[in-house]
């Protein structure tokens, strides 16, 4: 892969957004470079995947931090507030005092408006009827129709740019660049590509995870296994599972199953 086919080429994101790839450092080969130091080893390419999936499994994240990526993205402010509760990044966003601010305004598909949810306070319930998202969708447009002509007539009276922005909804796109170290950008992931998280803030997650896998497959292959799509067992379901199993019984690959029995604290 040449760095030049993967950077600076936005990926669109809802109906005005992208993520932008700007630049990168490191791959696997940093990570496992990183962590072989430790103890002088120069052991061959060939044993790189375990070792990233032994440092995964085992938490050890320092090897991962020396991977560091930089996006501009471009989303709805609702979604950037989310966003930024991930305080380990370095980010700078576009200021509506310096700038005037494109009237961008999300609107959602009919298909990803949907009813509250009845057990979810704070989630999405069934997908509207045809006609009632079709009746929100209305009832949204004629709301921005309004906003952005306000916005505009303030800025046209000569109010300050500071002031005239607080007419703006949360549905207003900002944009603003984002750098991450690989371990810190894991865990955003594990977090906001999860069903619960928001559908919005799901699909700008589904395009990192694009770019990071384009530039770390082996990383995220062992992020997906160990992190993304596994489980969290307490101690006593621990015991459940390790009483209950018949490891005679298991068909797995043998390193596999001689993990999992050290895991369950099966001799």
């Amino acid at each position: 892969m040449n760095k030049e086919d993967i950077v600076k080429k936005p990926v669109g994101v809802l109906d005005h957004g992208y993520v932008e790839l700007i630049d990168y450092m490191g791959s696997d080969t940093m990570i496992t470079d990183a962590a072989r130091v430790s103890y002088k080893n120069a052991k061959t390419k060939s044993q790189d995947g375990f070792l990233i999936d032994y440092l995964m499994r085992n938490e050890h994240t320092s090897p991962f931090e020396q991977v560091v990526f930089t996006f501009r993205l471009k989303m709805p402010i609702f979604v950037a507030r989310q966003w930024v509760r991930h305080r380990t990044a370095r980010m700078n966003e576009v200021s509506g005092r310096y700038s005037v601010l494109d009237a961008d305004f999300y609107m959602p598909d009919a298909e990803d408006i949907n009813y509250q949810s009845e057990s979810n306070k704070q989630g999405r319930g069934k997908v509207m009827s045809e006609e009632d998202a079709a009746k929100v969708r209305s009832v949204i447009s004629k709301c921005y129709d309004v906003l952005r002509d306000g916005y505009e007539e303030l800025l046209e009276s000569g109010l300050s740019k500071e002031i005239a922005r607080i007419v703006l909804p949360l549905s207003v796109y900002t944009e603003f660049y984002w750098q991450m170290d690989l371990h810190n950008l894991f865990h955003f992931l594990k977090l906001r590509l999860h069903p619960h998280a928001q559908l919005e803030i799901r699909k700008y997650a589904e395009v990192i995870l694009g770019f990071v896998r384009e530039i770390c497959p082996m990383a995220t292959e062992s992020f997906v296994n160990h992190n993304l799509k596994s489980i969290r067992i307490s101690q006593k379901e621990i015991g459940i599972v390790r009483d209950g199993m018949d490891f005679s019984a298991v068909k797995a690959d043998e390193r596999d199953l001689k993990i999992l029995k050290e895991k369950l604290g099966v001799s």
